[in-house]
């Protein structure tokens, strides 16, 4: 029996667009409020439903041009990131270091990583759809997805994941920058109250309290917001 296929500009296509463009507009919604790690697991979930694909994963750039690992559907992507990790080898790493989308349409004749592509034909995994996570910035990091048929990824699943990946790139950027911020507020309050306690143990104003957590964090190469907290924890500086 033939498969059969929805006509362009058919009621039944167009739907299904429809269909695609609110689960995204969803999306966009529930990520506003997620934090980094959240925001990474709600796009693999979701590419694991919008796209079909077997398995789904998120890596993040680190300074050091590698990645950390912080959401996959299924312990079988951790074990592919991780191979990355360890090896240097690998279409994640690639997506990461160039910014452009990666397609192994099979991972038993594809000879760009040969050690990877092993690696995945060992895990049962066939093909590979792997896309930046970018800004005006650079490169944030990769959303993974594989597929235990070879040749998986169409045409459509690839432009539904550049897509997403749009999506997704301005929720982590915005994560990320509410992430910093929240950090910034937190140091000068710990900062504040540091300044508080030597003011009160030392008769002396601010201006000089703030000046001897300087002085001490230059002197001991430590960070201001960690000096503050030696001090509330101790109520006193620590000696050098």
């Amino acid at each position: 029996m033939e498969e059969s296929v929805v006509p362009e500009g058919s009621p039944e296509r167009w739907d299904r667009g429809l269909d695609t463009a609110a689960a995204f507009a969803q999306l966009a919604l529930d990520m506003h409020s997620h934090d980094v790690e959240e925001t990474v697991e709600a796009i693999t979930e979701f590419a694991l439903n919008a796209i079909g694909c077997t398995y789904a994963g998120g890596g993040l750039a680190t300074r050091g041009g590698l990645f950390e690992i912080p959401a996959v559907t299924d312990p079988v992507v951790a074990e592919i990131l991780e191979f990355v990790l360890a090896t240097g080898q690998g279409g994640a790493l690639e997506v990461i270091r160039t910014g452009a989308t990666v397609l192994v349409k099979d991972t038993a004749s594809d000879p760009r990583w040969p050690d990877w592509a092993d690696k995945l034909c060992a895990l049962g995994i066939r093909s590979a759809l792997l896309v930046p996570l970018t800004t005006n910035d650079g490169t944030l990091g990769a959303l993974s997805m594989y597929s235990d048929e070879p040749d998986a990824f169409t045409p459509d699943d690839d432009a539904i994941a550049r897509i997403l990946a749009r999506h997704v790139s301005v929720a982590l950027a915005t994560a990320r920058q509410e992430a910093t911020l929240a950090l910034a507020v937190d140091a000068r309050k710990l900062v504040g109250q540091a300044m508080g306690i030597l003011m009160e143990r030392h008769d002396i104003d601010s201006d000089a309290a703030f000046a001897v957590l300087r002085r001490y964090s230059q002197d001991t190469n430590t960070k201001l917001r960690d000096v503050a907290q030696q001090v509330i924890d101790t109520r006193a500086l620590p000696r050098i």
